[in-house]
């Protein structure tokens, strides 16, 4: 049979504090949250770079391929050239040049055809404003490609002539008899109009910021998006040593700025150039932190309210320990009002307030009482000199409006070598008794050490104030003491501002007026002067 247990109420068992664990609870969610989103943020990551890589890499093998086969379109060209020369022996210079005209202008192929016969002597040539015609070639470039008598492709070369970066191609001409008769050569312009320009000519890819290099067979750069690098030797770039290599695939390399990049690189066959397709790594954390926020913008929403709840009943559960906390902590400094006996729902919370309400109620009644023996003049009950002079502090800073009573009995040491001590202790309770008779209740009244006493009265003038020391002193001395003789005070009187605004400055004006009272002949009162007495 199934066991019910009835929910805890104020006067039950009540909740134990480790059956909630919500800060544990708390912690676990942002853990989770932290955990899920490092995971993802790192397998995301690593999917964004592998797959932008392998996009790169194909784009590269793309890109050789189709350079590859446009030099084979070049060479197929050159290669026809030489066979229109060979076939038709008898053909005009005119014609020649017509025919090379025509080459370059319907391909697009290269910017200048040279037809060199085989002592290097230019035979034809096109365009005829290059004006070359009968001139011996002399160029590394042509020097090397009639003693190679085969297809030739050079090395990009800046010409000495032109100023600019060019690259030579030739076809071989053989008679019929086999005999060399020189070569047909192309000249392509690699920062001007032809069509290996056109297509590789601008290296940006698409607008997010992936483009494209291509590196000559020694790794000099041929096309470059900052074209200020343009004709620089990169060969010790890591991707470009594998591309001279031979090498196809990709990898993370170092841009020449020092930007860190996502490259693909794949060798043109027909040349040994290599093409170099990279994207920014910002690219991939442009790309990741937008991700990242899409997960956060779905995942935020039910942790955060899961987290809310979690947060109020911490609230509810932590309320009565934080209150408790507060009032302990106030105990030391100011006075604390005892936590109302209420009962909690927590058990331990119900249990330490029960506690702390009894530790509190002793501790108060054993501080008052020690605040009382501090503050208090023993034997006439009346505020000490070490609190009178507190206050007296407090009101100078503060400064308000009060005066000083400043008073002696007078011949008290007669009293105490003529009647005792204990005689002289019932004549001070008597003056003290006396002295709080005759001012209000906000005044305060002390004993300032021996038979000397003083009162501060507040927002009194020295009128007013001149008014109560007469009273204190007449009843003084009509009333019966201990001593069975007449008893006589002598009082000074300050009042601030008028005489002064420090402390000091009243004390000393106020004994000044008291000696001054005793010298006139004492049972007196003296109001100080603003220069003094």
């Amino acid at each position: 049979m199934p066991v019910f247990h009835r929910f805890p109420t104020s006067q039950g068992k009540k909740i134990g504090l480790t059956t909630l664990l919500t800060g544990l609870v708390s912690l676990s969610i942002l853990l989770t949250l932290t955990i899920l989103l490092v995971a993802s943020y790192q397998s995301k990551k690593k999917s964004l770079i592998d797959t932008t890589l392998t996009l790169n890499y194909s784009s590269a093998s793309k890109m050789s391929q189709m350079i590859d086969s446009l030099f084979l379109s070049m060479r197929s060209s050159l290669r026809y050239s030489a066979t229109v020369l060979i076939d038709h022996p008898s053909r005009t210079q005119q014609e020649a040049i017509e025919h090379l005209e025509i080459l370059r202008k319907s391909g697009n192929y290269f910017n200048s055809l040279t037809v060199v016969d085989e002592t290097g002597t230019v035979r034809s040539v096109s365009p005829p404003s290059l004006g070359t015609v009968g001139q011996k070639l002399t160029t590394r470039e042509a020097q090397y490609a009639l003693a190679l008598k085969k297809p030739y492709i050079s090395s990009p070369y800046i010409s000495k002539k032109y100023k600019r970066l060019l690259l030579f191609m030739s076809e071989p001409i053989f008679d019929k008899d086999g005999q060399y008769r020189g070569f047909v050569g192309g000249t392509i312009y690699l920062q001007d109009h032809n069509i290996l320009n056109m297509i590789i000519g601008n290296p940006e890819i698409d607008t997010s910021g992936s483009s494209y290099s291509i590196v000559g067979s020694n790794g000099q750069l041929l096309f470059h998006p900052d074209k200020q690098q343009i004709g620089q030797n990169i060969q010790s770039n890591p991707v470009v040593r594998k591309l001279l290599a031979g090498n196809n695939g990709y990898d993370q390399m170092l841009s020449i700025n020092g930007d860190h990049l996502l490259a693909g690189y794949a060798q043109v066959p027909a040349n040994g150039w290599g093409v170099i397709v990279t994207s920014p790594m910002e690219l991939v954390y442009n790309e990741l932190h937008s991700q990242v926020r899409m997960m956060l913008l779905y995942l935020l929403p039910p942790s955060l309210f899961l987290l809310l709840i979690v947060i109020q009943l911490a609230h509810k559960l932590a309320r009565p320990f934080v209150h408790l906390a507060d009032l302990m902590s106030k105990m030391g400094s100011e006075r604390v009002e005892l936590p109302p006996d209420k009962h909690h729902w927590n058990r331990e919370a119900d249990l330490l307030t029960k506690a702390f309400r009894t530790a509190a109620k002793k501790i108060k009644e054993k501080t008052d009482r020690l605040t009382h023996e501090a503050t208090t003049d023993v034997l006439t009950g009346l505020a000490n000199r070490r609190s009178v002079e507190e206050i007296l502090q407090t009101w100078t800073k503060e400064k308000k409006n009060f005066s000083i009573l400043l008073l002696d009995i007078d011949h008290f040491k007669h009293v105490n070598d003529t009647f005792g001590h204990p005689v002289g202790d019932e004549v001070l309770k008597q003056f003290a008794e006396i002295m709080k008779s005759c001012v209000r209740k906000s005044d305060i009244c002390g004993r300032f050490g021996g038979e000397e006493f003083i009162a501060l009265l507040r927002s009194a003038s020295s009128t007013e104030a001149l008014s109560v020391a007469e009273k204190i002193r007449t009843q003084m001395e009509s009333s019966t003491n201990p001593t069975g003789q007449p008893i006589t005070v002598s009082v000074g009187i300050v009042s601030s501002p008028l005489h002064g605004d420090s402390a000091t400055q009243l004390i000393e004006l106020a004994d000044q007026a008291l000696y001054q009272a005793k010298e006139s002949g004492r049972n007196k009162v003296v109001i100080a002067n603003e220069k003094g007495c």
